[in-house]
């Protein structure tokens, strides 16, 4: 099942399958490290939902929701 990283349930991990976005956005996250076939673990939510800090590569990282938004995820089993 394909979903994007902002709506990820606390604990739920996947594989990147696509990053949508406009120019900067998408270098940022590309930056970042938020690659095709990069696995992303949501660790936690702020309390209005932005935002949110996943385990990438190795370490933590802060999201925008917008930001997450543009990350198309295939959700682990």
């Amino acid at each position: 099942m394909t979903k994007p990283l902002n709506e990820f349930r606390i604990g739920e991990a996947g594989v990147v399958k696509s990053v949508s976005g406009e120019g900067k956005i998408k270098r940022r996250l590309f930056d970042m490290g938020i690659t095709n076939g990069a696995e992303i673990r949501l660790r936690k939510k702020a309390p209005l939902g932005d935002p949110l800090e996943v385990t990438l590569r190795g370490y933590e990282l802060t999201l925008r929701k917008t930001e997450a938004e543009c990350v198309l995820m295939e959700v682990a089993d």
